[in-house]
Formats: structure tokens, sequence, C-alpha cells
């Protein structure tokens, strides 16, 4: 069936849905998918970064009454509730599936299970503490934007690197993400100071534990392994951050 939409419009419908997909932002849902909206709608997942990292660079530094920690601690609320805890339960997901020791088509079979285990629970509280500590930390206030916006950059590689795991999946999809038009998006965040430095630390973490990933499921990723993807990248980019300030 022939696209009815413009150029111009079939792109201003990928941006809506990267944000209504990546975000929990209060906007229109989208009415109608069609073919190769969730391709093109992740060339700009960078914005859903900014969104994401905007709202937590602007808790963080607005002055409230409240200890630092009380007030990092908010912000990993504000972390999870603007993204839906989408990534963060791939995260868990992934945890418990790429960790049992079961042949990779078990694993496939563990992902499409909603119940937490126990390695899902450690790596889970594992993560969400180290975000606590990056975000308590003497860090630039802008850099869970560069984060945020990194690691939905870096995500395109290994989702062009790895086939799906599952055809049927949403990440099947969105692969075949338009690198130049991410990165474009992408580039005032990656101007910033220390930003390439953090750049490189999202992408090298993105493309070890995608690496890990695929071998623990026979050669593919699917969504929760993006969503891992994407939580290990902006722990990376945030720790070198951390680290520049050491």
């Amino acid at each position: 069936m022939t696209d009815p939409r413009s150029p111009w419009r079939r792109q201003l419908d990928a941006a809506h849905l990267a944000l209504t997909f990546l975000t929990t932002l209060p906007l229109p849902h989208v009415r109608e998918v069609r073919e190769g909206d969730f391709a093109r709608a992740s060339a700009y997942y960078p914005l859903a970064g900014y969104a994401v990292g905007g709202v937590v660079a602007l808790l963080l530094w607005f002055p409230l009454p409240l200890p630092d920690g009380v007030q990092s601690a908010l912000a990993v609320g504000a972390w999870l509730a603007v993204t839906g805890m989408l990534h963060f339960d791939g995260l868990v997901d992934s945890a418990d599936a790429l960790f049992a020791m079961k042949s990779p088509e078990r694993r496939l079979e563990i992902l499409r299970d909603v119940h937490v285990g126990a390695f899902g629970l450690a790596v889970g509280v594992l993560a969400l503490l180290t975000l606590w500590s990056l975000l308590a930390a003497p860090i630039p206030a802008y850099a869970p934007v560069v984060a945020a916006v990194v690691a939905r950059t870096v995500l395109l590689a290994p989702m062009n690197l790895y086939p799906a795991a599952r055809q049927e999946s949403l990440g099947a999809h969105s692969r075949e993400g338009r690198w130049g038009a991410a990165f474009l998006i992408a580039l005032p965040a990656l101007l910033l100071p220390g930003a390439w430095v953090a750049t490189l630390a999202g992408l090298a973490a993105a493309l070890l534990v995608a690496r890990f990933a695929a071998a623990r499921l026979g050669g593919g990723l699917n969504g929760d392994t993006y969503g891992l993807v994407v939580v290990t990248a902006e722990l990376a980019a945030l720790c070198a951050f951390a680290w520049g300030r050491g």
C-alpha cells in the first residue's frame, strides 16, 4: 500500500513515534504505525535523550531544601518515570536470561517471562545504586543530558550490527536506523565539554554488552537487550564525567 504522507510528514510522525515510544511525555498517541515508521523513528531516538536528560538535569539543578542524596534519589526516580522504566525493565529481564546457565533457546524464553529472578534483582539494584551515586557526584549539570542522548545514539550501532533475535519483535522493525540524522540531532549535546569522552565510553560499553548478549542468545538481540544497552551506555557516559572530575 502506498504511503500517502509527504516526506516531511513521515519524518514528523517518526519523531513523534520516537518520543511516545521511548518516553512518557504527555503527547497524543500515534494512531497508525505504517511500515518503515519504527526504522525512521530510530533516527530521532536522541530527541528522547534530550527529554529524559533534561528533566533529570533540571531536577538536580533546581535548589531544593533537601540533602544531596535525597535530591539524587528523586532524580533517579525522575529518570525511571520519564522513560516509563522501559530500558530498566529490559536491563532486569536481560540479566535474568543472559546469566542463566541455559541454552540460547531457553534464554529467549526467559526473556518473555514477566517475573523477576535473582539475577535481574541483583543487577537492577546495582544499576540503580550506581546511577544514584553518579548523580550525587560532582558532575557537570548537563551530564545527564549528554548521557541520555549518547546512549540513544550509540544504540543504533548494535541495532544494525546484530540481527533481531525475534523477527516479529519491535526491535526487528526498528533496525536500519539513520545514523546521519541521529548524529546531527545528538551533535549539540556532543559538543559540550567532556561529551566526546562520555560518547566513547558509552559506545564502548554498548558494543561490549551487545556482543556478550548476542553470544548468549545465539547471535541476535531483542528489545530487552536494547534496554540493557541503553542503561549500560548511560552509566558508562556518567562514569566518564565522574572520572573526569575525580
